[in-house]
């Protein structure tokens, strides 16, 4: 993690030393909306990390084990502020709504 972080500060300091500037880009406009149902509410705080396309391209009707697998990784490996009682209910509504 050192030599990472080593890394990120040499490319930071190359970066400012060469004139380049920052990357500026603008994402598509959302097109996708959650499917309703019980828990869509809950389901929609997912939106502040990824869009619902991100939800649409996982594997149809692939149970609640799956979602809440993946809801825990959310939590787990992407930081997702998410309570578990949110985090039952966000699995229960994709599980029953994808």
């Amino acid at each position: 993690m050192r030599n990472f972080l080593r890394c990120l500060a040499i490319l930071f300091a190359l970066t400012q030393a060469s004139g380049a500037k920052p990357l500026n880009y603008v994402l598509p406009e959302e097109t996708a909306t959650l499917r309703p149902g019980p828990g869509v509410e809950t389901a929609g705080v997912c939106m502040s990390c990824h869009s619902v396309d991100y939800i649409n391209t996982q594997p149809p009707r692939s149970g609640k084990e799956f979602w809440e697998g993946e809801v825990k990784k959310m939590i787990k490996s992407y930081h997702a502020p998410i309570s578990e009682a949110d985090a039952k209910a966000i699995a229960d509504y994709l599980a029953k709504t994808y």
